[in-house]
């Protein structure tokens, strides 16, 4: 089973620049005007899954709260340490007492909760 999260939201190119460029994941495709709708999918080509972000003309309505996370795991010290060169000024205060020792808590663009963990982390 493969899964993908769908998204829409009225901040596109941000959180693609947010996913790619400061998450560190890739851009995997986009399409223009599907039906009305432009969209990235953001992930890693080896992965059975991905995120993808749709846009239109409409006003995204989001309803969520700090318990809705997204947690990555990074796979290595170096990985985890390029993540926190890149998310440090982006620090935010996890309102779950363990992503507050656990990892480090971050905002995307929408205003979603992002959590870098450091647990399984293969030192090198």
């Amino acid at each position: 089973m493969k899964f993908r999260i769908a998204r829409h939201t009225s901040r596109l190119e941000q959180l693609k620049d947010f996913y790619v460029n400061i998450i560190g994941l890739s851009l995997l495709g986009e399409f223009k005007n599907h039906s009305g709708y432009d969209g990235v999918f953001i992930g890693n080509a080896n992965l059975d899954w991905h995120l993808e972000f749709t846009q239109t003309g409409e006003s995204a309505d989001h309803k969520f709260d700090e318990d809705d996370i997204l947690v990555f795991y990074p796979e290595n010290q170096w990985e985890y340490t390029d993540l926190l060169e890149r998310i440090n000024t982006l620090k935010v205060v996890a309102k779950n007492p363990y992503w507050q020792e656990n990892g480090i808590t971050i905002k995307d663009p929408d205003g979603h909760t992002v959590v870098i963990s450091n647990l399984k982390i293969k030192i090198v």
